[in-house]
């Protein structure tokens, strides 16, 4: 004789909250997808950018490695396929630094203390705004990566190794998203932002190894700049993505990614308690979260 296990109000209630979570989920991702739909300028000015350094910056320095080889590379390169993966890292930073722009405007407008009201952990909201900043950056990713596949760069992304890179690729979107996301908690009104992401965005850039290599810094006397590059997590995300492409071990960089990811949002969570951080800004913008 079978017995029917019955479900007892806890387990339902449990079963009701997972359902609740993924459809907040679900709501707050394709509310971004949508809303970036509707922005093609947004699309636009985010290839535009990196294309313009692959097709014109790149043009002059084309043999600029034709000295030495560079890992992970078997072979010569040109320097447009040394900088692509320093593109590809270019578009997930600056679409995670415009989510923390999109954050200060929601908080302005009050979206955000409305979401942040709704009967769902804290964390768990900031978590899907994450997911769909991540999501946004790896899509305009790979349409940058589908153009530059177009105008001739060679790029073996139709490879076992192209999964890998995926993968180093949204570990990256997220980290530089929880890096927007925690930047948001400081940036107090939108006059603000564009000098903060000056601080942030070109330095993150610019001292990594998204144009050049480590060796070329240390080997020019740059010690300064050499160091800041090393511990720069920009370029740990780089390396992975570079590393990834063409199926070579990236060592410590997918811990330092996923090391600097878990830092930044646990921070972000932090900042945006109602008791620390996003309480003190609620306040003066006259309203409770």
């Amino acid at each position: 004789m079978s017995t029917v296990a019955l479900s007892t109000p806890s387990q339902d209630a449990a079963r009701h909250g997972v359902v609740h979570a993924l459809q907040a989920l679900w709501a707050i991702v394709m509310r971004e997808v949508y809303k970036f739909s509707q922005q093609t300028g947004r699309l636009v000015s985010a290839l535009v950018r990196p294309l313009l350094w692959l097709a014109v910056f790149a043009a002059g320095f084309r043999n600029v490695f034709g000295i030495a080889i560079v890992e992970p590379y078997d072979t010569y390169i040109p320097y447009e396929v040394y900088i692509a993966p320093g593109l590809i890292g270019m578009v997930l930073l600056f679409n995670g630094m415009q989510s923390s722009l999109a954050m200060v405007y929601d908080r302005e407008m009050g979206l955000m203390r409305l979401l942040l009201t709704t009967p769902l952990p804290r964390p768990w909201i900031l978590f899907c705004k994450l997911s769909a900043t991540a999501l946004l950056s790896v899509l305009q990713a790979l349409a940058f990566v589908a153009v530059a596949l177009l105008i001739g760069t060679d790029l073996p992304v139709f490879t076992l190794a192209g999964l890998h890179a995926l993968v180093a690729l949204s570990a990256g979107a997220l980290m530089l998203g929880a890096l927007g996301l925690l930047l948001s908690v400081h940036i107090k009104q939108l006059e603000n932002f564009a000098g903060t992401m000056n601080f942030v965005i070109f330095p993150m850039y610019f001292l990594s190894t998204a144009l050049y290599p480590l060796w070329k810094l240390q080997e020019s006397g740059a010690e300064w700049v050499y160091q800041a590059a090393r511990f720069n997590p920009f370029t740990q995300a780089v390396e992975w993505i570079r590393f990834a492409l063409y199926g070579k071990d990236p060592g410590m960089a997918p811990w330092v990614v996923l090391g600097c990811l878990t830092v930044f949002f646990v921070l972000a969570c932090w900042g945006y308690d109602p008791q620390r951080g996003f309480g003190q800004l609620t306040k003066r913008g006259g309203g409770g979260a």
